[in-house]
């Protein structure tokens, strides 16, 4: 029973919500505090599932249920990582929202959904069958449904629940379909079980097609394109529920195809899918970003260029990088939204930033040859043959946004400790990513499967990756002020409404519209 002891961590925040949902809805003292005791409760949990399991090992509790209609808690090192990272990201999510909502006339039942939701969370994370799993997953959508709706009185965040509802459903019906096949395939629901046998080569056209399955509600899981727009207008919600969907419920996509990795390997022209969607929604994000005015906004649109590039990263087939991904944007994105409020000034100095030193073409060439030089010494040190070429070109599509700061340190206007700076960070950035790769593969080593040696298809996607994210680099580079240039000046627009695909998408939904009764409450409100 000792691998059933992750079930507690999600009992403590349901139990709290319970009694947030009982307790007065205005300035609910006791039952916010209630919320941040049992978050740092599940913490406590799991740190102690982390002592049982360097002990005992990974397992799987005993299956309460039958057949395929089972449940169970699964335990080994990729469920106690996001065990403890959305237990850490809940407690202080909680414990900030307990003073940013003080005075809500509602503040009781947010604090039950926002519980609620975490406790879904911490139950998918655990899943040991395929039931369970899906279940959890629905659960999460529902329950972030209500947080999202916390002002239904305001359109635009209806409207983003509207949109996110119909996504959310699509790709629940993708992962039903997924887990159909699966059951039938391997005749179990258990998912060590499934994933033991995919490790020993059993697989077929059931598998093939459940992975591709798996990926498509990884995609709308995770906003990628076109599936995107959504997340864009969720800046309706408390500042809090945008933490907890930025730092945790997106990434579950990335999760789902971490924890089925075993089966994602039998599916490699599915994996080249990933790869392609992943790199150009995390180029395509990334670029919009530079034009959002919003801080919130400007954040979003980063979760979708992260997101892709985690897509990306279980694309190459580099799972252990991936869950570091997943736990390193977690923590930043969880910190920037809740210091959202103070980073006002920050943005505009970095959007206004006044005089820059702008490098002609030889002094971005230089910068790139030495950036590439930089991480090339670093990789020899850290030792190439042991590196799976997908690790090195990913290592090198990072390396060219350390290229960009050189650039600026070559500009001819640049001071000359600028070059050193910019020098040391980009040594910095390679020696680091070779290191948290290491420790990534070295800590996850039997736990997922190992990067597989990439054929024709892998070799042409990488290169055109790596090709890409340079041409993109090269450009910033050239022309970092082109945001404001006036020649640039339509070209801004469009970006900045994200090339209109949002628009695009949701004529494909069939436009939005509102009842007249909503209508004339909104327009009773403006007067």
């Amino acid at each position: 029973m000792i691998h059933a002891l992750p079930l507690l961590a999600p009992l403590l925040l349901a139990g709290a919500s319970a009694f947030a949902f009982l307790a007065p809805a205005f300035r609910p003292r006791l039952a916010v505090r209630v919320a941040e005791i049992s978050a740092l409760g599940s913490i406590l949990v799991v740190i102690l599932c982390g002592v049982l399991l360097a002990m005992e090992g990974p397992g799987t509790s005993p299956a309460l249920g039958y057949g395929l209609f089972t449940f169970a808690s699964r335990l080994d090192l990729v469920s106690l990582i996001m065990l403890l990272l959305v237990s850490f990201i809940g407690w202080v999510v909680l414990r900030y929202a307990g003073t940013f909502l003080d005075g809500e006339a509602r503040q009781g039942p947010f604090t039950g959904w926002m519980a609620a939701t975490l406790a879904a969370v911490l139950l998918l994370v655990q899943s040991g069958t395929l039931l369970q799993l899906f279940v959890s997953w629905v659960s999460v959508s529902l329950l972030l449904h209500q947080l999202l709706l916390f002002y239904p009185d305001r359109i635009a965040a209806r409207r983003a629940a509207h949109k996110k509802l119909i996504v959310s459903r699509t790709g629940d019906v993708a992962l039903a379909g997924a887990f159909i096949l699966l059951g039938i395939g391997y005749g179990t629901g258990d998912i060590a079980s499934i994933l033991t046998a995919a490790r020993e080569g059993q697989a077929g056209s059931l598998t093939v097609a459940a992975a591709a399955l798996l990926s498509v509600a990884a995609l709308l899981k995770s906003v990628q394109f076109p599936a995107h727009g959504w997340l864009a207008e969720v800046m309706e919600t408390p500042t809090p529920v945008s933490a907890l969907l930025h730092a945790g419920v997106v990434n579950a996509g990335g999760f789902l195809l971490i924890r089925f990795a075993d089966l994602m390997l039998h599916a490699p022209i599915v994996l080249a899918v990933l790869v392609m969607v992943g790199g150009f929604t995390a180029i395509f994000g990334s670029v919009v970003m530079l034009t959002q005015p919003a801080v919130k906004t400007s954040l979003a649109w980063s979760t979708v260029a992260q997101m892709g590039f985690m897509i990306l990263q279980c694309g190459l087939a580099l799972f252990p990088v991936a869950l570091l991904h997943i736990v390193a944007h977690s923590l930043y994105k969880a910190h920037s939204f809740l210091s959202s409020g103070s980073a006002v000034e920050t943005v505009a100095s970095i959007r206004r930033p006044g005089p820059v030193a702008i490098p002609d073409a030889k002094a971005v060439g230089r910068a790139f040859l030495m950036a590439l030089a930089i991480y090339a010494a670093i990789g020899l040190l850290f030792g190439f043959a042991d590196k799976p070429p997908q690790a090195l070109a990913l290592g090198a599509m990072l390396i060219f946004g350390v290229a960009y700061l050189i650039a600026q340190g070559l500009a001819d206007t640049a001071p000359r400790a600028l070059t050193w700076r910019t020098s040391l960070t980009s040594i910095t950035a390679a020696t680091a990513y070779f290191t948290l790769q290491r420790i990534a593969d070295t800590m996850m080593y039997g736990t997922l499967p190992a990067t597989p040696q990439p054929g024709p298809l892998e070799w042409s996607l990488m290169l055109l990756a790596v090709v890409t994210f340079g041409l993109v680099a090269v450009a910033q580079s050239l022309f970092p002020l082109w945001a404001y240039h006036p020649s640039a000046a339509g070209l801004r627009v469009h970006l900045a409404n994200g090339l209109y695909a949002n628009a695009l998408f949701d004529r494909l939904l069939g436009g939005w519209s509102l009842p007249r009764s909503a209508m004339a409450t909104s327009a009773s409100s403006k007067d």
